[in-house]
């Protein structure tokens, strides 16, 4: 078995793992990120691209934000469409603040060239992964890769590898509380490279369900309809899709909808999860191993983000001044502003889509939640202060 030393070892080639290892080069912290798959696999995941300010902040603090302000697309706002009329949320005018759609993809690819750039360690294909000792001041991590067994004595092992991965599996089960809620349909998802139906975001409710007109960049443009959980794919041929989104969509929208062939098609269940407390000895959870979201507030990928930000910085703080402090306050800190975002996240979920078990009167509630939504500047505040995100 070849022995490797590092001060963190990061488990997992997401954006939350390459972030954190980016950040860390630049303070002079030595890590080695493990991924289990692939580097062409991760580059091919499709997933949200909805980036809050301080998501944006951090790229730019990690030196990967140039071709995000090049290629990235400032939203002001959004539209939520109900009743066949859309109602803008004005992010700016409300908050002073935007968004930026910038595909996932692309600050995964972003984080890569930048660390293969500084000549970081980072080994695809990591497999059979293990974590030891995480209650001592030598957590060890071992895996395989080319048949040859390896074994990385470390400080501190940072799990950004995901809701299925190693790293949560590693906590035993009496030190571990979590919560979800399952919902009961899914997003059907597909990609086509036609220009986006609207400038922003078009979130719909409609008694046929959820959709939602999203894009990617100014020439591919991402769709998503609510679906119930148990279809397949191949149920949903493009004229399916187009034909059920147009039914979904209002007038104007409908006319100025382009449709292609997909490039890509998906279906992702809705769930709501938390691990805590996020730290167990010297292993911390990041992003989708502690937490996940629902995609309609578009949190995900900016939750792992401000994880990745308070763990960067108490592992800063450790090396720079030898203090535990903010290491100690990581998962009170992070916590607290995963559980913020899991209320947004359900609150947008419960407003928008239509649920099998929905009443008369649940339907009533919807209706006045947003009719007092598009009456009310207060109301309009507290969703955009959520939706560009809260301080970290």
């Amino acid at each position: 078995m070849k022995t490797t030393r590092t001060k963190v070892a990061i488990i997992g080639a997401g954006p939350s793992g390459l972030l954190l290892g980016q950040l860390l080069h630049r303070a002079g912290i030595d890590s080695i990120i493990l991924e289990q798959r692939s580097k062409e696999y991760v580059l091919g995941r499709i997933r949200a691209g909805v980036l809050e300010q301080g998501a944006v902040g951090l790229l730019e603090e990690a030196g990967c934000g140039a071709r995000m302000r090049q290629e990235g697309l400032v939203h002001d706002g959004t539209e939520i469409a109900f009743g066949g009329v859309r109602h803008r949320i004005d992010f700016k005018a409300l908050t002073g603040k935007t968004v930026v759609v910038y595909g996932q993809t692309e600050v995964t690819r972003d984080l890569m060239e930048a660390r293969e750039t500084a000549g970081a360690p980072i080994v695809y294909e990591a497999l059979n992964a293990s974590i030891a000792d995480i209650e001592t001041d030598r957590p060890r991590v071992r895996y395989r890769n080319d048949d040859i067994e390896y074994e990385i004595e470390c400080d501190y092992v940072a799990g950004c590898d995901g809701f299925h991965g190693v790293s949560r599996q590693t906590v035993p089960e009496h030190a571990i509380r979590t919560y979800e809620r399952v919902y009961p349909f899914g997003w059907l998802g597909i990609l086509v490279d036609k220009a986006p139906l609207s400038d922003e975001l078009i979130y719909v409710n409609h008694p046929r369900g959820f959709a939602l007109c999203s894009m990617r960049s100014a020439t591919r443009s991402r769709y998503y309809l609510q679906c119930r959980v148990d279809e397949q794919v191949s149920d949903w041929p493009d004229e399916k899709f187009w034909e059920e989104l147009r039914r979904r969509l209002d007038p104007q929208a409908q006319q100025r909808l382009q449709v292609g062939q997909s490039i890509e098609k998906s279906i992702a269940p809705l769930r709501s999860f938390v691990a805590e407390p996020m730290r167990f000895g010297n292993l911390f959870l990041v992003g989708d191993a502690a937490h996940i979201v629902p995609p309609t507030g578009a949190k995900g990928l900016n939750l792992a983000a401000s994880d990745v930000a308070y763990l960067s910085r108490a592992l800063i703080a450790r090396y720079g001044n030898g203090s535990t402090a903010d290491l100690d306050l990581y998962p009170k800190r992070a916590l607290a502003r995963v559980w913020k975002a899991e209320r947004f996240s359900w609150w947008m979920t419960q407003i928008l889509h239509r649920f099998p078990e929905q009443s008369g009167f649940d339907e009533k509630i919807q209706a006045a939640e947003l009719e007092y939504l598009f009456s009310s500047k207060a109301a309009q505040t507290a969703l955009a202060e959520n939706y560009v995100g809260l301080p970290y």
